[in-house]
């Protein structure tokens, strides 16, 4: 694996890898929407073209933030998992959605509301621990 970076600055660098359009909803679907397949993907809200998410699959995966496993009852089906690395992420995509919340939803006349942002806001790292506690036992098995 062998990528080239713009800069020697971190934020740039982060940003070579999660600033595309989809990276970060890939990662919240996956974290907080219980996606796993392929077909989950493409079946969400944001309507990812299947070219796109196989082209961000594949370089989630090649960065080690996600892992693709095979179902073992399916040989056909890919099971996409978020490594540690992934899960790190999760503190921005809780900043985000207060960040969201706070500055574009005037912006946003369809943007949902949400009941969990209240509970964000009062303690973020518990709701951050809470989430990737959850994710883990929903996917231990299937690792």
């Amino acid at each position: 694996m062998n990528h080239k970076f713009r800069c020697a600055c971190p934020i740039t660098s982060a940003l070579d890898i999660l600033g595309d359009k989809w990276i970060l909803v890939i990662i919240k679907q996956m974290l907080i929407e219980d996606k796993r397949t392929f077909k989950d993907f493409t079946e969400s809200d944001e309507a990812i073209a299947t070219n796109i998410l196989s082209s961000k699959l594949k370089c989630l995966e090649e960065f080690d933030i996600i892992t693709k496993k095979q179902l073992p009852d399916n040989k056909k089906t890919n099971l996409y998992l978020l490594t540690e690395k992934g899960l790190a992420l999760t503190p921005i995509i809780v900043e985000l959605s207060i960040w969201s919340d706070e500055n574009v939803r005037a912006l946003n006349s369809i943007m949902r509301d949400s009941p969990e942002i209240e509970v964000l806001k009062s303690d973020k790292n518990a709701f951050i621990k809470m989430i990737i506690d959850t994710y883990k036992v929903k996917t231990e098995n299937l690792i």
